[in-house]
């Protein structure tokens, strides 16, 4: 029997369905939650309900948290440790380091030359003031957060310096990113093993300024044109990932890459496009253990 374990939050959706998804096509089950392993360094060991993580064939991770936050790149240095000592996980944890903070994956992108929108990172108030007022409009972006979590919408004007403060507060590095006109929705184009697999739409249902299904939107089937599955292609293959979904929008001023997520998403494929990404998930890993 091959044993694969998956890092992720129980009961969490996605999380749950790939370690029921490796269950029926293993006959192992195990869905690991961080915060209760145990790392040994002296013994080269990992222990998670008394079971050795580090003796099992493989490790997938859908989740290494239920929030985003810098405390995960701890846990992620965990299984690096694993991953060193011959543990096969599914994506490398280096590789997920990253893509988690926002400003790293941004910084490999730009320098990589994908289109980004306008963005600026500044710790200074009077600076940011300036970036609006040069934006018209800018979206104020945690460095470790997901669907839109902690995301502010500021606008040029006498109460923006308040703002920026007690945003600050919180954020003292502060990423902002200019305002693009969505046009309704953004795409979020998927990889499994670096090869295109498909492509849903986050469709806005309401008057929210973001396309995030947190805030409502919907997913949709879409099917986007060569050049931007390989633009999308170009940024995924940066970070070396098993499973990702690269966030693209298309503008009236051209394409934009947000980001490349460091875990990819389930639901929009299987909901929009009636596939399931956890099947081939663990289908394409255990093609990898067996090749």
């Amino acid at each position: 029997m091959i044993r694969i374990g998956v890092i992720g939050s129980k009961g969490g959706w996605s999380s749950e369905m790939l370690a029921d998804t490796v269950a029926e096509e293993t006959g192992y089950r195990l869905l690991i939650d961080m915060e209760r392993v145990r790392l040994d360094l002296h013994a080269g060991k990992a222990w998670f309900e008394g079971v050795d993580i580090s003796a099992l064939d493989a490790v997938m991770i859908k989740k290494i948290g239920a929030r985003y936050s810098p405390d995960l790149l701890d846990r992620l240095e965990m299984l690096r440790f694993l991953a060193a000592r011959g543990l096969r996980i599914f994506s490398p944890p280096s590789n997920i380091m990253r893509v988690l903070d926002r400003l790293s994956c941004t910084v490999t992108l730009r320098l990589a030359g994908l289109p980004l929108p306008p963005t600026t990172v500044t710790e200074d108030v009077d600076e940011a003031v300036n970036t609006i007022e040069a934006y018209e409009e800018a979206v104020f972006k945690p460095l470790y957060t997901s669907k839109a979590r902690g995301m502010v919408v500021l606008k040029e004007g006498p109460d923006a310096k308040g703002h920026i403060e007690a945003y600050r507060e919180e954020n003292p590095i502060m990423y902002i990113q200019k305002r693009v006109d969505l046009q309704g929705q953004d795409l979020g184009i998927a990889f499994l093993g670096g090869r295109y697999l498909t492509t849903y739409a986050r469709c806005k249902q309401n008057d929210s300024w973001n396309t995030s299904t947190a805030s409502g939107a919907k997913y949709a089937p879409f099917d986007p044109p060569k050049e931007i599955i390989e633009m999308a292609g170009k940024a995924q293959a940066l970070f070396g990932l098993d499973f990702t979904c690269v966030d693209v929008a298309l503008t009236n001023e051209g394409p934009y890459v947000f980001e490349v997520s460091a875990f990819g998403g389930f639901r929009g494929i299987q909901v929009a496009r009636d596939m399931n990404p956890a099947k081939d998930f663990v289908r394409y890993v255990l093609k990898r253990l067996n090749g």
